[in-house]
């Protein structure tokens, strides 16, 4: 979910059901509960729309940043036309996630294997990288799914 998305929906999140639970005790006390029924589905259907328009500006929201950014940074077709330098700042940007990745992998080879003398900062600043590194690769939810064991073997070592 985008971060337009969770804001829009947490401005607007829930308000028919809210309202709908708050109008009954409203509504007529003759109702059948055919009306009831009818007056449920409307809301729902209002609930529909209202998240279809949030949807929808959540979308816009993130093509007008889109637009912006490339306005303010330029493109890759832009750096295309620099000769020489553009070509290899492309390949310098191409170059990060890969060489990120691969130099944390073997950074953590060395700190479970060799490295013995780490300072806790050290240490501190090699499990930031990770986090980094690793939830920009692997997203989010992997890291929260993995924190859990990344945290007892930080206590084992801890121990020891």
């Amino acid at each position: 979910m985008s971060i337009f998305k969770k804001l829009l929906n947490g401005v607007t999140g829930g308000f028919v059901s809210t309202a709908v639970d708050t109008f009954k005790e409203y509504f007529p006390a003759d109702m059948s509960p055919e009306q009831k029924a009818d007056l449920a589905l409307k809301t729902k259907q209002l609930e529909a729309n209202i998240q279809q328009q949030m949807d929808d500006a959540a979308i816009t929201a993130e093509e007008v940043l889109t637009n912006r950014i490339a306005q303010l940074e330029g493109t890759a077709s832009d750096l295309k036309g620099i000769p020489f330098v553009g070509p290899l700042v492309l390949f310098l940007r191409g170059l990060q996630r890969p060489l990120w990745g691969y130099a944390t992998l073997f950074m953590d080879y060395m700190w479970f294997s060799e490295w013995t003398t780490l300072t806790s900062k050290q240490e501190s600043a090699l499990m930031a990288i990770n986090i980094l590194v690793l939830g920009f690769l692997f997203g989010e939810r992997a890291i929260k799914n993995v924190m859990p064991l990344i945290t007892k073997l930080f206590e084992a070592k801890t121990k020891a």
